[in-house]
């Protein structure tokens, strides 16, 4: 057989790894699916065996891991994990209930009380209120800093601080943090820190998923992301996910074990079998209907402004030539589109509720990365909890639907509410 290497991750993602220790996997077209929560253990001493070795990386290749219980580790769960893991360009991979979870295993895994980490301003609504309503009761310091200003980053970082923690594109803005910038400024602290103290980058890569981006190349050391959304991409699993060099997984490991935020069997095997083979396909149409609709809401008198990398008035528009590329490195400013209405001339909300009521190609909902197209207010919903009731930016996530009938919509919902 012709060596893995030669292959797109495109195409792998399709086919998956050519041998798995963790089941038969030359014989199955579809991967099939473990549903046990335990497992026979042959003797004693193979059970002791399998506690030993839990929390080191399962690879493909080699002996057959012994399975004990699902929480510990389990087929389907861990042949995703490989998946994650290879498509990020990364050692090892940790899965976990939700998006959330994996935030809170690696920060958890990482920082003890006494600890600091350094935040980008803008975050999903519910990673700011872990930072903001948590980390401080359990004596851990988050200092909020705009990541593109390294001389402000530099005043931010102490001794204390260990973790730099950002988005990239950021939700809902879609600003973008410089990578490699951040993780030479950290090569700069680190050359004066032992090992065990090194100042880490923690990225965010939900919105561009690893097909639009991969953080490892640009200096990161560790990615997070929510399998609900892009990667998941049918709206029917949640689960989260973060990539990690093979020091870490052992307490991350350990963590979501006694955390017990484990992705269940039959989530992951949805995302293997469905959204990661689809996640090319779904993604290279998704922005070629944003970059449609970002233009032509760039030309309706209602529309104050209109942020979308893939625009080139997009402020930080080299940057994101430069980190958001494909497998086939071309441009994918992805399928997130972040745009303001004029309140003189449009209500925001009787706009988003004409669609709510009256639309056909969009939804309003939160969440992300759906074969169907959703709309919704980030002030008054998903970021709410940075304390604004309202507001007039709309933020859209372009599904699978025609172009003309997502710009057709939104034209009912502009003139019946103008």
């Amino acid at each position: 057989m012709a060596p893995k290497k030669k292959y797109k991750p495109t195409t792998r993602l399709v086919h998956g790894p050519e041998h798995s220790a963790k089941w038969d996997f030359s014989h199955h077209v579809t991967p099939p699916l473990s549903s046990s929560t335990t497992y026979r253990l042959d003797s004693a001493r193979r059970g002791a065996r399998g506690f030993t070795e839990f929390g080191g990386p399962v690879s493909d290749f080699g002996e057959t891991p012994v399975y004990i219980y699902d929480r510990l580790d389990e087929p389907t769960r861990s042949i995703l994990e490989g998946e994650l893991a290879d498509v990020e360009g990364g050692e090892c991979c940790a899965t976990f209930a939700s998006g959330m979870a994996a935030i809170s295993g690696i920060l958890s895994s990482i920082l003890v009380p006494g600890d600091a980490m350094v935040a980008h301003p803008t975050l999903y609504g519910c990673t700011h209120s872990l930072f903001t309503n948590w980390y401080p009761s359990m004596g851990i310091e988050v200092e909020r800093t705009n990541l593109n200003d390294l001389t402000a980053l530099a005043d931010a970082v102490t001794e204390k601080t260990r973790v730099l923690y950002f988005e990239s594109p950021v939700n809902p803005t879609l600003e973008l943090v410089d990578i490699e910038a951040v993780a030479e400024f950290c090569s700069e602290i680190n050359a004066k820190r032992p090992p065990e103290r090194r100042l880490l980058t923690v990225i965010d890569n939900t919105f561009a998923t690893p097909f639009g981006q991969r953080p490892l190349e640009h200096g990161a050391d560790i990615v997070v992301h929510s399998l609900t959304k892009n990667l998941g991409g049918f709206g029917t699993e949640l689960g989260g996910a973060v990539i990690c060099p093979k020091e870490f997984i052992g307490r991350l490991l350990l963590y979501r074990k006694d955390f017990g935020a484990i992705l269940n069997a039959k989530g992951a095997w949805a995302i293997l079998v469905y959204g990661l083979p689809t996640l090319a396909l779904r993604i290279k149409r998704q922005q070629y209907t944003a970059g449609k609709v970002a233009r032509w809401l760039t030309e309706q008198a209602a529309v104050e402004s209109v942020t979308y990398p893939g625009l080139e008035d997009f402020p930080q528009y080299d940057l994101a030539q430069k980190q958001l590329r494909d497998f086939d490195g071309d441009f994918a400013p992805g399928n997130m589109i972040y745009f303001a209405l004029d309140s003189a001339q449009v209500d925001p909300e009787k706009f988003v509720n004409y669609i709510a009521r009256y639309a056909y190609s969009l939804t309003l909902a939160v969440s992300l990365g759906h074969t169907k197209t959703l709309i919704e207010m980030p002030a008054s919903m998903t970021h709410s909890v940075y304390g604004e009731e309202a507001g007039r930016h709309v933020r859209l996530s372009i599904g699978l639907e025609s172009p003309g009938d997502i710009m057709s919509d939104m034209a009912d919902a502009l003139e019946a509410v103008s």
